[in-house]
């Protein structure tokens, strides 16, 4: 079963969005860690309310913060420190979509960051969106990940801005499964659609 964890070269990049469609996609388990603010309207209730499929299982948090903001900082406010070895991935025997919080270096204590909780066995996805600064960041997001040992994937949001696209793609060699295209509204109709169209990548991956 494959496990895939989505991170993003900044925060709102859409990561969830992107989440929810390889979910569907799947038929995937969904697992965020680390869920800092919007605890009535997490990013777990917003794929769950994403996806159509009946079989997918949305595992709780191992850490839900109240404050949105950094997981260290909204830890400290909370009066916690995150251990990473509470952070464990959920049982099942179904493929697992893991959410990260922010970008790839977030922090969430004195020592750890996002980077920590990907294993060797994951396959990474990471959520580029066109922005001023944001060839740079993708471009550092994917040297860090090579750095430590991972091949990761990119998948585009947002619309489309083909200069910056070719130029992380020509620039890392990353192989690049879609775009998700600006929408009015996303809603369950829309992810089905974009579920479809990757699902032949991401079972590829």
């Amino acid at each position: 079963m494959k496990r895939i964890f989505v991170t993003g070269i900044s925060t709102e990049v859409g990561k969830t969005i992107a989440s929810a469609i390889i979910v569907e996609a799947l038929e995937a388990d969904y697992w965020k860690p680390l869920q800092a603010g919007d605890l009535d309207r997490s990013d777990s209730h917003k794929v769950r309310n994403l996806i159509s499929n009946t079989k997918t299982v949305i595992h709780p948090n191992s850490y839900a913060l109240k404050t949105p903001m950094s997981p260290h900082a909204a830890a400290e406010i909370d009066g916690i420190e995150i251990a990473k070895e509470n952070i464990m991935e959920p049982r099942t025997d179904n493929h697992l979509v893991i959410e990260g919080a922010g970008g790839l270096l977030v922090p969430l204590n004195d020592t750890d960051t996002i980077a920590d909780l990907i294993k060797t066995n994951y396959k990474v996805v990471v959520v580029s969106r066109h922005y001023l600064g944001s060839i740079n960041h993708s471009l550092l997001t994917i040297e860090a990940l090579r750095a430590r040992g991972m091949e990761p994937v990119i998948l585009f949001s947002g619309a489309e801005h083909p200069t910056t696209e070719s130029i992380i793609l020509s620039k890392t060699g990353i192989r690049g499964i879609g775009r998700i295209p600006e929408e009015d509204h996303f809603n369950r109709e829309v992810i089905r659609k974009y579920a479809s169209a990757f699902r032949n990548s991401l079972i590829a991956l």
